[in-house]
């Protein structure tokens, strides 16, 4: 990642009230009884769910994939989003369809994938399972920056607001047919173009949120014992973002009886776009499809 610094004062200052979003969040409704809330990652887009709520959709489920808060909006209003206000937007989500269904899963990529425990932490006896991929709790894949270890002192100071990270190759995809489509996009975006976000998510990162992140994982880590309900992790060997030491922390802390650790060889980051993205959504409907019903 390249660091981009912004001394943009009068859009970081400028009112959120009155800005409305569009909602290309996606509903696919089901026949088997039972329902699945995918959940996109930070700076992402339900796009990058789309392969697998059509697969999951196809054996049946019904599919909800909100749009989580303030994706969509210009950078500056991203920037000062909290990591509560994402939750919110996956709480309710379920609160609209809970009671519906016999079973209603979560399933979510990177930040998507802590935001899915968190569901499952606070409705303990009704999330009937959680499918975490490529988890990221730490910044510390192949293609991590050096100096990611320098970040949280910035997070204590006003610079967190002007310094954004621009995302360079392999921008989480191995594939290199749909990286270079990324890379068309990525590679002309300017701070505040906005063109195709809603398809290949921001090009830029800003600092904020890598706090909001942080300050999410310490929320979730003290959580996770009492995380009873089966869990299963996927991840690439290779995530170029977040090592396997991610889902293995998650792993080895939630109180789950039932669990599993499925490793990719053939993929980076974004394993729901990738070249094994066939096989992600096959193992999910495979560990949902298995569980008991709840009690």
């Amino acid at each position: 990642m390249a660091v981009r610094f912004s001394a943009n004062l009068k859009n970081l200052f400028k009112s959120q009230a009155k800005m409305a979003l569009p909602d290309n969040g996606f509903e696919l409704p089901g026949q088997n009884g039972e329902a699945i809330i995918l959940i996109h990652g930070m700076t992402g887009t339900p796009h990058e769910m789309r392969f697998l709520a059509n697969y999951l959709n196809r054996q049946g489920y019904a599919i909800y994939c909100p749009r989580l808060a303030n994706h969509g909006a210009p950078i500056h209003i991203l920037q000062m989003s909290k990591w509560q206000d994402f939750y919110q937007t996956v709480r309710q989500s379920y609160l609209q369809i809970r009671g519906q269904y016999k079973h209603i899963y979560a399933g979510g990529l990177s930040m998507g994938a802590l935001l899915a425990l968190l569901l499952a932490d606070e409705f303990k006896n009704e999330i009937a399972g959680v499918s975490c991929l490529s988890p990221t709790l730490f910044y510390d894949g192949w293609n991590s920056p050096w100096y990611r270890f320098f970040l949280p002192l910035a997070y204590k100071t006003p610079l967190k607001y002007f310094f954004y990270f621009k995302e360079e190759p392999p921008y989480g995809i191995k594939n290199e047919v749909v990286r270079r489509r990324i890379h068309e996009f990525y590679s002309k975006a300017d701070l505040h173009n906005m063109e195709q976000v809603h398809q290949f998510g921001y090009p830029f990162f800003p600092l904020t949120l890598l706090y909001q992140l942080e300050k999410l994982v310490k929320h979730l880590s003290g959580r996770l014992q009492s995380i009873s309900i089966p869990v299963q992790l996927i991840q690439a060997k290779h995530d170029d973002m977040s090592s396997v030491r991610n889902s293995q922390f998650i792993y080895n802390r939630v109180g789950s009886i039932r669990k599993e650790l499925v490793l990719l060889h053939n993929s980076y980051h974004i394993i729901t776009a990738d070249q094994e993205r066939n096989s992600v959504a096959i193992h999910m409907q495979r560990f949902f499809s298995g569980q008991p019903h709840l009690q």
